[in-house]
């Protein structure tokens, strides 16, 4: 389902085609709480979670987009979110290390695809480092989170293992505990990106930051936030995001981009949505 929504004066937006890592939620329950959202007391649906999934990846493929499949492992419930274990930049690899003991062993699960496929350069961090759940890269440079998963040392791990510039940014809000559930980047192709981002989930030096690399950014209210909203994925012009969220629909439409609406009650029950369950390969 797509948002119509007229915006005049809005750029002419062009997609570009990506390269996603995805993984079924063939064996997903909620049986721990690891952040706010998760709540193993609550049912939970395995069945309507594969279907939310399947559409979503149906959605990319529409979209003309390559999608890969690393088979998931059982007693492993969140390798749904795929996002968490490895950040791709020119084709060089940086693993994961969890925070959370339940979900340790996914690091070693991707860094195995990653060398199947044929990446030769993959690096594993020493320092508690949860991927692109909590990096984010602009075209440019990496924004990276911390505050309650990744710890701030692997940001300067980042910057030596990518070859890339980082900017920390200091999550303070535990419902946002990933960087990728506060922002998302709407363009990382043009000469000057363009961010979504919620303000409330960062503290004010990162706030200031934020408002000065990206003047322009479309900016969320509590009601896109609390939707996981943010937790979104762009080409440059198609935007998939939670169908909840409408109100940051309209922002970016207005942008001249198109929101593409998917269901993902059911993983949302994990804390996760359409970008926590999307790695991107970059080169």
């Amino acid at each position: 389902m797509t948002l119509d929504i007229a915006a005049p004066l809005a750029p002419t937006r062009m997609p570009t085609t990506r390269r996603y890592l995805m993984c079924p939620p063939t064996y997903f329950t909620v049986e721990y709480a690891i952040n706010p959202w998760m709540d193993p007391t609550q049912p939970t649906s395995t069945s309507l979670a594969v279907e939310q999934w399947t559409a979503l990846r149906e959605t990319y493929e529409r979209l003309g987009h390559e999608v890969h499949v690393i088979d998931p492992v059982p007693g492993l419930p969140d390798m749904v979110f795929s996002a968490n274990s490895g950040t791709v930049i020119d084709g060089r690899v940086l693993g994961s290390r969890f925070r959370a003991p339940q979900r340790a062993a996914e690091a070693d699960h991707f860094r195995r695809w990653f060398l199947s496929s044929g990446y030769s350069s993959v690096v594993m961090p020493t320092a508690v480092n949860e991927a692109e759940g909590d990096f984010t890269w602009t075209g440019s440079l990496l924004l990276a989170g911390t505050g309650f998963r990744t710890d701030p040392h692997a940001h300067s791990e980042a910057q030596e293992v990518l070859g890339v510039p980082v900017v920390s940014l200091q999550l303070v809000d535990p419902r946002f505990y990933h960087l990728d559930v506060a922002l998302f980047m709407l363009d990382d192709q043009s000469t000057t990106p363009l961010v979504a981002y919620y303000p409330e989930a960062f503290s004010p030096g990162s706030q200031a930051v934020l408002r000065r690399l990206f003047p322009d950014a479309v900016i969320a209210n509590d009601d896109d936030a609390v939707c996981l909203g943010l937790n979104a994925v762009s080409d440059g012009k198609n935007v998939v995001m939670p169908v909840e969220a409408t109100h940051l629909a309209e922002q970016v439409a207005r942008r001249g981009f198109e929101p593409v609406f998917v269901d993902i009650s059911e993983l949302r029950k994990s804390g996760g949505g359409p970008k926590c369950c999307t790695m991107e390969l970059r080169g």
